[in-house]
């Protein structure tokens, strides 16, 4: 229409920058952050992500370097959510399970020209580093975040120390807010093969629409108190460590996960919000009765990363949390449903209730459409809870697209739509619900494992000839990998040797704890029947029962 003009003035790219930068105004004198006997105000954390911010672009961080980061749920892992992209850089969280060979695959895939490294995990970055040298590739520098309060003993020269590279950063620091609301924020591997590694690709725009939806699906009002059980690692907290900052709430950091910890958190700082897979979930309602506290209030728990049990809702709602369940891909930010509640529902049954509440929903605010589609003729299958079709996702909360992968993000894409790789069917209110994965991905414990890298690995060992890996149902990880293997003609190998030769070889989630020894199902083409074997890992029960504790 005449007299529309597009300026500085009526246009400005979103990014979540904004949210901490509103907030340092806002509620500059509330805690943002608390950890231990470590507190800062949003004044304080927007200092020193502007500080943190100065500081890499004086080591030579330019827009569009990726900056990597190995670390658990712990300020500074917080503050380099802001301040990695307030230098116009992109933020690649690595998951600090990752054994030192996966870390020199993904920082090598990435080119990430310096890598944030908690002290704990040390030796396994400078594992990867090692691996990196040999290989002649170049080499991050390499920042060490001591525990907080503690001094760091810096014993090389091309080690940094988190807080004295802070003291280095300029308050006066010009933040380098994105040109375009499509740049990327922050890059997030998927768990493929160290082959063909997936590193995802968040935009602020989609990054600052998710947040906000997060914090919409959780009935996260102004002010919230919420206790970090999910890794920020993963899909940058689900968002919510940008969605907190626009709410103005107080980040409760935890280094580890336990039923202790968090019972004492939630009593202590009067948590009102929280996130978990069902692990964490299962975790809670399993504490011994020496671990339980009364909840000092409702807390809202948003819980995914794989379909919980009814029993788990069912349980958690009579400990007083109010469960939402939402699902998602790393693909869609994390949270790209919510099972949205209807009022009608609560004169069902508690354990009805329960049933429902564990199907996955319908698109949230910050995304366009949630569809179950034939994924040959892409039409919509019909919603009456029988028919399966692939879960498919559109809108500004998609990946902008898989790094250096065209292939697969042109794949993934077909049809105009994101593919999720999920099988799911639709109920006539329209709400979806998982019924399989048409990949052979095994969720653990909130983690994604490879079949195929655990199926590699069993099939180096000496006296492997084949090897399948398929989820065996779990009480307290929701699945964990099962080995089925026929040995070579006259060679002998136990469960426990071929489990350890494993754990040697693969980070501990994803090591067997179950081996079976049998021939292996094939069809006529000689492809493993993989169904069979589920059918038979999911007839022998579960291996855990009620474990509480949960190290990141």
């Amino acid at each position: 229409m005449e007299g529309m003009v597009k300026c500085s003035a009526n246009y400005v790219p979103l990014t979540p920058i904004s949210f901490l930068e509103r907030s340092a105004i806002v509620y500059r004198d509330r805690v943002s952050v608390a950890y231990g006997d470590i507190k800062y105000t949003w004044k304080e954390t927007h200092e020193r992500c502007v500080r943190l911010a100065s500081a890499l672009a004086h080591l030579g961080i330019s827009p569009g370097d990726v900056v990597a980061a190995l670390a658990p749920n712990i300020p500074a892992m917080y503050e380099l959510h802001f301040g990695v992209p307030m230098a116009g850089a992109v933020l690649c969280t690595l998951n600090v399970r990752h054994d030192s060979s996966m870390v020199s695959v993904l920082l090598k895939h990435s080119e990430a020209k310096l890598i944030f490294v908690d002290y704990h995990f040390l030796p396994i970055a400078q594992g990867a580093l090692e691996i990196l040298s040999e290989r002649k590739t170049k080499l991050p520098l390499l920042v060490l975040i001591p525990e907080c309060g503690q001094p760091a003993a810096i014993s090389s020269l091309r080690i940094l120390e988190y807080e004295s590279l802070l003291e280095k950063g300029k308050l006066d620091f010009e933040v380098r807010r994105p040109r375009d609301e499509w740049d990327p924020i922050s890059l997030n591997y998927t768990s493929g093969t160290t082959s063909s590694p997936k590193g995802v690709i968040y935009s602020h725009r989609g990054a600052y629409l998710n947040s906000l939806a997060a914090a919409l699906l959780n009935d996260m009002s102004a002010m919230p108190v919420y206790l970090w059980c999910v890794p920020m690692f993963h899909c940058n907290g689900w968002c919510l460590t940008w969605a907190v900052a626009a709410q103005g709430g107080t980040n409760v950091c935890q280094r580890y996960v336990t039923a202790k910890d968090i019972f004492e958190n939630i009593v202590q700082h009067k948590v009102t919000h929280m996130s978990g897979a069902p692990t964490v979930l299962n975790m809670i309602i399993n504490a011994s009765a020496s671990e339980k506290r009364p909840l000092p209030g409702k807390v809202a728990v948003m819980t995914g990363g794989a379909p919980p049990p009814s029993h788990v809702l069912f349980k958690m709602e009579e400990l007083g949390f109010h469960v939402t369940h939402s699902y998602g891909l790393t693909e869609t930010y994390g949270p790209g449903t919510v099972c949205a509640w209807k009022p009608e529902w609560a004169s069902l049954t508690p354990e009805a209730q329960a049933k429902i509440k564990s199907r996955q929903g319908v698109q949230h605010l910050g995304l366009e459409e949630l569809d179950i589609k034939d994924p040959v003729t892409m039409k919509s299958v019909p919603a009456d809870a029988k028919t399966m079709g692939e879960v498919m996702f559109r809108g500004n909360t998609v990946m902008n697209g898989y790094l250096k992968n065209l292939e697969a993000t042109k794949d993934a894409f077909n049809g105009g739509w994101f593919r999720s790789g999920d099988l799911g069917v639709k109920h006539p209110d329209g709400y979806i619900e998982l019924k399989d994965r048409s990949k052979d991905i095994i969720i653990s414990g909130g983690e994604n494992i490879s079949s195929i890298e655990v199926e590699s690995v069993l099939f180096s060992h000496p006296a492997v000839l084949e090897a399948a890996i398929v989820g065996r149902p779990d009480d307290y990880w929701g699945e964990t990998p099962c080995a089925f293997v026929k040995l070579k003609e006259g060679c002998n190998a136990n469960a426990e040797e071929l489990i350890k030769f494993c754990r040697d070889h693969l980070p501990r989630y994803m090591t067997p704890r179950t081996v079976m020894f049998q021939e292996l199902p094939k069809t006529s083409t000689g492809k493993v029947q993989k169904y069979v074997l589920k059918e038979k890992a999911k007839a022998m029960g579960s291996i855990s029962k009620g474990n509480t504790t949960s190290k990141l």
